[in-house]
Parts: structure tokens; sequence; C-alpha cells
């Protein structure tokens, strides 16, 4: 019989592990957790990564996973999201977020943790922002991270989100790490039941985005 629950306490960390299909972990603490790889779509020059399908009542909580996300434009742009109401026919749902990040620079002449006025948004209909500067101009620049929508088929309640990323970011003088922390929701009743990814100009060169979801 599969093995389908690990405890805690079983689990040699010093090892790896490759897990498919359904994840659960059980705790004392917490109870049972269920993660379940839904989709995974991948850029090559791609103008547009986009999730059309089962965003549903399925699961509480939607995950997005982007690796190594890299734009094939030559100047410094914000990697970004919007959420759909109607399949993906159109993005532009109204939403207002928080944005700060920490950053530090190669070279160790500035760092510091600030918020983003220029990032977050307020009732607006735009793609909301979840990296800084992220550029082509080293081969080697990219973003990760994560993003988590809750309950995006409640007809009853706005749908949050928040988000974590890691950027190797361009700052003209030198290159940078930037860590940003992102939140905010979208301000309708009408379930979200896709969204799409993109940079505001130029394709996504390459990188790969899963979407999970979790119970």
């Amino acid at each position: 019989m599969a093995l389908s629950k690990i405890q805690p306490a079983s689990i040699d960390l010093t090892a790896n592990y490759a897990f498919t299909g359904t994840n659960s972990i059980t705790s004392a603490s917490s109870g049972t957790y269920e993660e379940k790889k839904l989709a995974t779509v991948t850029a090559s020059s791609s103008g547009t990564l986009s999730f059309t399908s089962s965003i549903d009542n399925t699961y509480n909580i939607y995950k997005f996973r982007f690796i190594e996300i890299h734009p094939s434009h030559d100047s410094n742009v914000d990697f970004g999201f919007q959420g759909s109401t109607n399949t993906g026919s159109s993005y532009g749902v109204t939403l207002t977020s928080s944005f700060f990040d920490a950053y530090h620079y190669e070279n160790d002449s500035s760092a510091a943790v600030r918020y983003l006025t220029s990032r977050d948004l307020a009732q607006s209909t735009s793609f909301q922002p979840l990296s800084v500067n992220t550029a082509v101009a080293d081969a080697d620049q990219h973003v990760s991270g994560e993003l988590f929508l809750f309950d995006p088929s409640s007809t009853t309640f706005v749908k949050h989100f928040i988000s974590t990323t890691q950027t190797a970011s361009d700052g003209g003088s030198d290159d940078f790490s930037d860590n940003s922390y992102i939140a905010g929701y979208f301000n309708t009743t009408s379930a979200i039941d896709a969204i799409q990814f993109k940079f505001p100009s130029g394709n996504i060169d390459s990188g790969t985005i899963e979407m999970y979801g979790i119970n």
C-alpha cells in the first residue's frame, strides 16, 4: 500500500525526497495539510503565462510557485499578476495592495528595508508588481517566489493574496539582491477563476510557474 501520510518525527532531514500527486503531512498541532500540483506552464519568449482552468471551489487556497522567471526586455521591469472573473477573457479586477522590500547591493554600498509606494495599488485594475527591477542585462538575473490566493471562488468575500519574491536585480552601478513582500485583495465578491502573469513590456524569456491546490 502506498504511503500517503508522513509523521514529521519520522522524516530524515538529511535525505532527499521527491513527491508527486497529493502530498499530505499530519502534525498534532495543525492537523492534515494537503497540497496537490494542478498545472505547470513554462515560458519560451512568452508574452504572458496564464492559468484559466482548475481555479474553483475544490480548494480553499491556491499557490503559484514561479521559478527562475527571466525577462527578454533589456531594461528594469517588474514581474506582475492580475485576476479574471470571466475565465481569462479579460484581466483587470479592482485590487488594493501593499508592497515593501529588503535589498542589499553586491558591493555592500547600500542596504535597507523600505515601503514602495511606486508598487502598491489602491482600487486599481493594473497588474500588481511582484518584483523590483528584474533585468536581462545579466543572463543570470531572474525572479523566483510564491503567490497565495485565498478562497477565490467565494461569492461573499473579497479575495486576499500574499506573495514573497526574491530577485537578482539591476541597480545600474551594481546589482543587488531584493526580497519583496506583497499583500492585498481583489475587491470583488465575484469568483476569481483565472490568473495571468507577465512583465509590463517585453516577453518572459524563460521560467516556470506551477499551480497547487491546498486544503
